[in-house]
């Protein structure tokens, strides 16, 4: 088989404690994660707030250095590189942020900004880089005429897709998309995921699509990876994970999700308490405290479930069964 595009193993980043309390436990954002992400293919990471989604995706760029564990992208181990082996490849990896607003610099033109990378590479002559920008803000959506705008003067959508072009730029094969929605009107959502979805097309572009909505999910990825507390619960097909939930927190997730329909009965599963401090994290199965499985056991609490093979799905409970409870709201 060909080696994937991008493969993790036993990813860390735990981030130490400061200031006065540095005699506390380091929290562990990121605690052994374990992927990989295909040519052309889209992995989602959900999961609720604080579970180390973000953290994961900038460990991986190395805009966060990793605490251990293993990155090869396109072959090379990227966490060993040195800076001037790690910038070029870094034109192969590019981040869209979730705030357009904050990922754009305000004192430079929308050209500018879209321009920086080339100039950064020396991809192209100086001559040829307005041409080249004026192709990138059309294949966005964008007029060739709003290169000389400053992003102030442009809409959410707008930001996000100079955002979009910025990252397109230096020709990158893989995308981290930081919830490249959340922050937009839903009619504008709508749009920007279309356009992402057609250059994942015509580019053959490979995502890692971080999000919470997982309408949103269903629509964009291939395949779902859940995290809870910096670890993978579940993993596998999309339509399988969102339909056959296996793992008591992917069950929970997906019953917290909207119902649009008011008629269509709901019915909800609530998880006790919030999740644990992750610089100290609980014995055995890290969401034992929160579980209500009706086999949660004294293993549970001793013992750290491995991901397993359920099906086509892989999923981290003592207690998953090939039963997944279908229709859970």
């Amino acid at each position: 088989m060909p080696e994937p595009l991008l493969e993790v193993t036993n990813l860390a980043k735990h981030y130490p404690a400061r200031g006065v309390f540095r005699r506390q436990p380091a929290v562990r954002a990121v605690d052994g994660v374990s992927f990989h992400v295909e040519r052309g293919e889209t992995l989602a990471l959900v999961g609720e707030s604080g579970s180390g989604k973000s953290s994961l995706a900038r460990t991986i760029l190395r805009l966060e250095e990793a605490t251990g564990g293993v990155v090869r992208f396109e072959g090379q181990d990227v966490l060993g590189l040195d800076p001037r082996p790690l910038r070029a490849l870094r034109r192969r990896m590019q981040i869209v942020f979730q705030d357009p607003s904050g990922a754009l610099n305000p004192r430079m033109t929308v050209g500018d900004a879209v321009a920086e990378g080339i100039e950064i590479h020396r991809l192209l002559p100086t001559a040829e880089i307005p041409a080249r920008v004026s192709g990138l803000l059309q294949e966005v959506g964008l007029t060739p005429e709003m290169a000389a705008v400053y992003p102030h003067e442009l809409s959410g959508g707008q930001r996000q897709r100079v955002g979009i072009a910025r990252a397109l730029a230096v020709g990158p094969s893989f995308l981290v998309l930081d919830e490249p929605v959340s922050a937009l009107d839903v009619s504008v959502q709508a749009q920007v995921l279309n356009l992402l979805l057609d250059l994942q097309r015509t580019r053959g572009l490979a995502y890692l699509f971080i999000a919470h909505d997982l309408a949103v999910v269903r629509q964009v990825a291939h395949r779902v990876a859940v995290l809870y507390l910096g670890q993978i619960v579940e993993s596998g097909p999309t339509e399988e994970v969102l339909t056959h939930p296996r793992h008591p927190y992917t069950q929970a997730l997906i019953a917290s999700a909207p119902e649009p329909d008011p008629t269509v009965p709901v019915a909800r599963l609530v998880l006790p308490g919030e999740p644990p401090d992750p610089s100290r994290p609980p014995s055995g199965c890290r969401f034992n405290p929160r579980c209500g499985h009706p086999a949660r056991d004294a293993r549970c609490l001793e013992e750290s479930p491995p991901l397993r093979p359920l099906g086509p799905s892989t999923v981290a409970c003592h207690h998953a069964s090939m039963e997944a409870a279908e229709g859970v709201r």
